[in-house]
């Protein structure tokens, strides 16, 4: 998922997107602590998921005060 695409969605979709990804998380660590996680990597690639749409997020949110 890139910024383009992000910034390209409403901030509706994008809430929506990161209670995904936040749901995601939580199962992935779940799923590590039991020791069924076989895709370790795919922890970091949702981190950073939600790290990119919480900052397209605030950005649009910043955009928003200003005008």
């Amino acid at each position: 998922m890139s910024a383009k695409e992000l910034a390209a969605k409403t901030p509706d979709q994008l809430r929506d997107e990161l209670v995904a990804l936040k749901k995601e998380a939580f199962n992935l660590r779940f799923r590590q602590a039991t020791g069924q996680l076989e895709n370790t990597a795919r922890m970091r690639v949702v981190r950073r998921d939600v790290a990119r749409i919480k900052t397209v997020l605030n950005q649009k949110a910043a955009e928003a005060a200003a005008n």
